[in-house]
């Protein structure tokens, strides 16, 4: 699950949907460092991560990339599907993509100050880019793979993943639908434990 999963997942609440947007940057214990809100969002994206990585269908996309991608399938695929949610958005939420990203990146802004360095460098090209209405197309798709390659020294040859998207756009999108659905109830089990 990439940004826009993570975000979703964490519900109406200010706080989680930060927590868990940022978690990427916070190591080990550095998550007490921050509000409580913010301290559960950050231990949902890590086990929305470990639910993730071990569940059969993500892992059953995540194999069909590994011969042309080894590590990075995952990274991979957390983008393909958080491309199926964008596109099928309104499956999922009575709110435009647009409307709900914008708020987000209010939301982002109005608390700058807690973010960490590298999400407050990060968020002016997220905004002026608007990558969460970018994943709802393959060449939105393509443009993030591209400068997620050019951040691994074209290593990890993210930017033709998208070919692969295309091959086996179906089974993906299947595969998405599913799982989402699957980790949905997870995720309402998992916020009585917060």
């Amino acid at each position: 699950m990439n940004f826009l999963a993570h975000i979703y997942l964490s519900g109406d609440s200010d706080f989680l949907k930060i927590g868990n947007f940022i978690a990427d940057s916070i190591r080990g214990k550095q998550y007490l460092d921050f509000p409580l809100g913010i301290q559960e969002g950050i231990l949902l994206h890590r086990a929305i991560d470990s639910y993730t990585d071990f569940h059969p269908i993500f892992r059953k996309s995540k194999h069909r990339l590994v011969p042309n991608y080894n590590h990075y399938s995952g990274v991979i695929v957390d983008i393909f599907y958080d491309h199926f949610l964008a596109k099928n958005w309104s499956l999922y939420s009575d709110i435009p993509l647009e409307v709900y990203a914008q708020s987000f990146y209010k939301l982002l802004e109005q608390h700058f100050e807690l973010l960490p360095l590298r999400i407050q460098n990060m968020i002016p090209i997220m905004m002026a880019e608007n990558w969460l209405v970018k994943y709802r197309t393959t060449e939105g798709i393509q443009q993030i793979l591209t400068q997620m390659d050019r951040r691994t020294d074209y290593q990890s040859k993210m930017q033709y993943a998208v070919a692969d998207l295309t091959e086996a756009y179906i089974d993906y999108e299947e595969e998405f639908t599913l799982f989402f659905e699957e980790i949905k109830i997870y995720i309402k089990e998992k916020a009585i434990n917060l």
